[in-house]
């Protein structure tokens, strides 16, 4: 290679470990990933490839690159996710990261390899989903949880344990014979599709930011420093992965190893194969690509691993990675279309959210027309127009973004998109505080803000008042009858009688059902008010612990902040919200009107499933889930949402899923709906 070559391709060499670099510090440190695990897996290779034409002879992982030392360590050999702020500690053996492949022909290499090691014909392969969340390696003393440490730099992590002990799916001990005296366990701590749906849509109604995918809120969460803070936001654990073991030939395969969590009760992956060579664990693969789409948790590959320790320990690992594995990393679904227009959303607390308008397209099982394009920031960075061609894909498959613009397809005459600098409903100047991304309007009585604040109330999750949705809200704000929460108490006949499509009866259904949510529950009343950071669990805590708005109106930080589940920010955000003169105007007007302000004492209800817990699974027909839960909470029991040997009931409707089998796996009795109101009817 001549001198001029040679300089530009350590140039391009330094530049991509730059790029690589930096994208470890947005995933690893901030989980706020910008590229796709593609676009990253690119520049790896990339940047491998260089590293081997400049090097053939590998000379310049012993010390002679002449970009120096400095430059070789800019790119660590796994991504490093520690934190200053936590104790770090060190694996029993290292914890490497996989080796990534997107293509058959890779795949069956990796297969070819390994034979050639072995000298042998086929080899005893396990196959199991790759998950997309945030590694994890559990330490078991005499069978107690020692520590939780993440993958870290692959030689140490940091310490979690306090942010994962309220996962009810891990067991703090292992009271079974012939354990191991120490044992490390790895897997991956996620957070599943339900509950990154209900932590998002409640967000949505706060007008607060979206998360992307389930990955980053996991990553984001399991290093919280207040653990108040991580429990609000539900966990789950799965795991599959053997670290280090005394004795270390404790077990002799993946399989043996597996069957052992299973018995321990351990939370284990759903599809675990064994085959017997590499075209069957190709079969597996493509089962699980079609099968994956019903998993709570979110996966994004498949995992090919010799069974056999004794191999795996014979294949060795280079640095960076095991010799004995390989993921198999499934292709994101994405779909070209075009982009007609962009529309900005004011939500209730006056954050202003762009959403790209798109031709409807199918992805993913479903048809998409409006995807969230974040915020102005984002509209930039990916220079996202009116009239583009665009490439969509379902984050985490679940939230409908914009991943880039097919640049080829623009339109000459096309023109950046300027973001507004005033609100599109009220013509207010937006303003953007330094800490946030979101623009906002800054006018309280904004008619969108005020619609916001009526929907949120009104919803299911809070006062769950029947005829008053969306429509209704948009008619009462626009014809001045509502400007506040209180003033649908306000509401009369005749007024009601004014609003389209209203007749005789729908005015007097409406007026009832206003009348009828004055005797909510005290935690649905406290919930409406849509303090920033509090939901609908929250609520019933504050609710259990203050007893009524006046108590929790009197309470310090210092005591909100000891409330299970209310972390400081939490804490400060409530207080907050009390310390202001329209908030108090506001609460004793609905006290004057006579809203149930206190929580109001037991009656009817029974303590018939207390100390019970159960999972809900499918679509009951009688009732909701929000109804369901609500009866149960009622008798005394609680409702978890996962499925683990603690769980003492599935309510099972239609479609079932992955929660069915599981609870038939681990012996958890399964009532019908039916079968649960014969249950209720005991009380």
């Amino acid at each position: 290679m001549k001198k001029e070559d040679s300089s530009k391709a350590h140039r391009t060499l330094e530049e991509l470990r730059r790029q690589i670099s930096e994208h470890d510090r947005l995933y690893y440190k901030l989980s706020q990933p910008t590229i796709s695990d593609q676009e990253y897996d690119k520049l790896k290779r990339e940047m491998e490839a260089l590293q081997v034409e400049l090097d053939p002879l590998g000379l310049f992982s012993k010390g002679n690159d002449e970009l120096g030392e400095s430059a070789r360590e800019s790119t660590p050999l796994v991504g490093d996710d520690r934190l200053e702020e936590f104790e770090s500690r060190r694996h029993m053996l290292p914890m490497l990261s996989l080796d990534n492949t997107y293509d058959e022909a890779e795949f069956l290499e990796f297969d070819a390899r390994l034979r050639r090691i072995f000298g042998a014909d086929s080899l005893p392969y396990v196959v199991e989903p790759k998950i997309d969340g945030v590694a994890v390696s559990l330490t078991y003393e005499n069978g107690l949880l020692r520590s939780a440490v993440t993958r870290g730099n692959g030689v140490e992590g940091d310490v979690i344990t306090q942010n994962i002990q309220h996962i009810e799916a891990l067991p703090r001990s292992i009271d079974f014979p012939n354990l191991p005296s120490l044992i490390e366990i790895r897997g991956e701590i996620y957070m599943s599709h339900s509950e990154f749906l209900r932590i998002n849509e409640t967000r949505e109604k706060s007008s607060l930011a979206l998360y992307a995918n389930p990955r980053n809120l996991a990553s984001g969460t399991v290093k919280l420093l207040d653990p108040k803070e991580a429990m609000e936001r539900k966990l789950e654990i799965v795991l599959y992965g053997l670290g280090g073991c005394v004795p270390e030939d404790h077990f002799e395969s993946l399989t043996s190893f597996h069957q052992d969590l299973e018995k321990w009760g351990m939370p284990v992956v759903e599809f675990f194969k064994r085959v017997d060579s590499a075209k069957d664990a190709w079969s597996a693969i493509l089962e699980l690509d079609e099968l994956r789409h019903g998993y709570e948790y979110p996966t994004d590959g498949a995992v090919v691993k010799l069974d056999s320790f004794a191999m795996q320990k014979q294949a060795g690992h280079t640095a960076k990675s095991p010799r004995w594995a390989i993921a198999y990393k499934f292709e994101s679904e994405r779909q070209e279309t075009l982009l007609e227009d962009i529309v900005v959303q004011v939500g209730r607390t006056g954050a202003v959210t762009p959403v790209a308008c798109l031709r409807p397209v199918q992805l993913a099982g479903t048809i998409v027309s409006r995807a969230s394009l974040h915020n102005s920031d984002e509209i930039a960075r990916k220079d996202i127009r009116i009239g583009d061609s665009v490439i969509v894909e379902k984050a985490g498959e679940i939230i409908p973004q914009v991943l880039e613009v097919v640049l080829a397809k623009r339109s000459e005459s096309s023109e950046a998109y300027v973001f507004p600098r005033d609100c599109p409903k009220c013509n207010r100047d937006l303003i953007r505080l330094d800490s946030e991304a979101a623009w906002r309007c800054p006018n309280p009585s904004c008619p969108e803000q005020i619609k916001g604040r009526l929907e949120y109330f009104a919803s299911r999750g809070c006062m769950d008042i029947e005829n008053l949705g969306e429509a209704v809200v948009d008619q009462l704000v626009e014809r001045g009858l509502a400007r506040s929460i209180c003033d649908l108490y306000l509401l009369t006949f005749e007024q009601a009688m004014q609003l389209d499509g209203f007749a005789e009866k729908s005015a007097e259904n409406l007026i009832a059902a206003l009348a009828d949510s004055k005797k909510r529950e005290f935690w649905r009343v406290l919930c409406g008010l849509g303090i920033k950071h509090v939901g609908s669990s929250a609520s019933k805590d504050l609710a259990s612990r203050f007893g009524s708005l006046s108590a929790l109106m009197e309470a310090t930080v210092e005591d909100l902040s000891s409330v299970d589940g209310v972390g400081s920010i939490m804490a400060q955000s409530i207080r907050d919200f009390f310390s202001d003169d329209e908030t108090l105007e506001m609460i004793n007007q609905l006290m004057r009107l006579g809203v149930r302000c206190e929580q109001a004492a037991q009656t009817s209800d029974s303590s018939l499933l207390a100390g019970k817990t159960f999972v809900l699974t499918g679509t009951l027909e009688s009732m909701n889930r929000d109804q369901a839960t609500l009866r149960i909470e009622s008798h005394g029991g609680r409702v978890s949402g996962s499925v683990s040997k603690k769980t003492d009931y599935l309510l099972a409707g239609i479609g079932g899923g992955s929660k069915l089998k599981k609870a038939e796996d681990l012996g958890v009795e399964v009532l019908s709906e039916s079968a649960f109101l014969d249950l209720l009817d005991q009380a």
